[in-house]
């Protein structure tokens, strides 16, 4: 490992944390990517001239969030770096891409299907008519990120599964020449199901992230609605807030 750390003994802020805190970094930023070693704890306890538990600590605690994992015979290896999205109108295919989170993408369904009083509602079509129904498993690195179920309207536009599992559905809806322009989303959280787990690598009950987003386009049309099941673990929403005078 080739990072250059340092801790200052002067700062009321515990070494350990100020350790972890820049490993952490290294990691969101892709100097230490997925699959890296980090070395032993008593090299870099020697090279930091810490103590071997307050490098374990700050080992622990990135273990903890899931970013590190003790592997026997192998060491401690970096897992992945969570992803920490912007509350804006982008898709989580180009989040990941950003993030360097190497995105893929498995398509469960691409069909038809009768429109449900809640899609009927966010979309602005009649209860039962024929929407665009899209399920896909968003994974990063080869590991599964999210659960992603879209609706769009029917005749918007041609979505093949091949183009789904290359790129984003926003990306496809701008080329179409779609204008996206804005979206009103709701953020929510609860315990996985079964089967939900089992689609994410989770255990049942682990927390899930969820989200309810209708999109608009610049006339004011609704051109997709959103029901979409993140891993807490992996994933979490940012907020910037400002104070209003």
């Amino acid at each position: 490992m080739s990072l250059q750390l340092s801790v200052d003994r002067s700062s009321p802020v515990p070494l350990y944390f100020q350790l972890s805190q820049q490993l952490e970094a290294a990691i969101e930023h892709g100097t230490l990517t997925p699959g890296s070693l980090l070395g032993n704890e008593i090299e870099l306890a020697g090279r930091l001239g810490l103590s071997r538990p307050t490098v374990r600590q700050a080992i622990q605690s990135l273990v903890d969030k899931g970013l590190l994992v003790r592997r026997r015979g192998v060491g401690t290896q970096v897992v992945h770096s969570q992803v920490k999205r912007p509350l804006e109108l982008s898709s989580l295919y180009d989040d990941l891409e950003a993030a360097g989170q190497r995105p893929a993408t498995q398509v469960l369904t691409n069909a038809f299907a009768p429109a449900s009083a809640e899609v009927a509602a966010a979309l602005g079509v009649g209860e039962g008519s024929q929407v665009h129904r899209v399920e896909r498993l968003r994974l990063a690195h080869g590991e599964p990120m999210a659960y992603l179920c879209n609706f769009l309207p029917t005749g918007l536009l041609d979505l093949e599964s091949g183009q789904l599992e290359a790129t984003g559905l926003y990306r496809l809806m701008r080329a179409a020449g779609i204008t996206l322009h804005s979206a009103r989303q709701t953020i929510g959280a609860r315990a996985a199901t079964a089967i939900e787990g089992e689609r994410l690598g989770e255990p049942e009950g682990a927390p899930l992230l969820t989200m309810q987003r209708t999109t608009f386009d610049d006339t004011g049309r609704a051109v997709e609605y959103g029901t979409h099941m993140y891993r807490a673990s992996r994933y979490s929403f940012e907020f910037q807030l400002l104070v209003r005078s």
